[in-house]
């Protein structure tokens, strides 16, 4: 288990990071610490946190798969990070953040298309922020329920 990378996975984040890169997409950061769940990707202006799933970590409901041998260690496993997922999704959502899950097998099956995801909902994001008038510090300051 020690020898399982949980970051800089080159059949997940990297093929990702490098479509994020070709469409142009900018302002995110890597595995911001300082955000709950530590996601693979962070909008710090949008407030956008980007989590890859992996399909056997995280129990794909299209490919993932529970382990026919020890069951015992997997089920109870997968069943507390799925519930982690929940809590960390739900606790940021809460704060203002809007969170993205893409599963390994989209990135595998339709990279273009998780960009797209991407894209629109920064896109969106970024015109809410232009029609509010409020810079990316007040837009904090508003959510965080704080004067300006």
């Amino acid at each position: 288990m020690q020898a399982i990378r949980s970051r800089g996975n080159r059949s997940t984040e990297w093929r990702l990071r490098a479509m994020l890169v070709r469409r142009g997409i900018r302002g995110w950061e890597t595995h911001a610490r300082d955000i709950l769940g530590v996601p693979d990707f962070f909008f710090p202006v949008e407030r956008l946190a980007v989590f890859v799933d992996g399909c056997f970590w995280h129990c794909c409901p299209k490919c993932g798969h529970m382990p026919k041998s020890n069951v015992t260690y997997w089920q109870p496993k997968i069943g507390r990070n799925k519930a982690r997922d929940r809590r960390v999704s739900a606790h940021l959502r809460k704060s203002g953040y809007t969170v993205l899950r893409i599963w390994e097998c989209d990135i595998r099956l339709n990279l273009e298309q998780c960009a797209v995801r991407v894209s629109t909902i920064l896109q969106s994001k970024s015109a809410k922020l232009v029609r509010s008038g409020l810079t990316a510090t007040q837009e904090d300051r508003a959510l965080d329920g704080q004067a300006g």
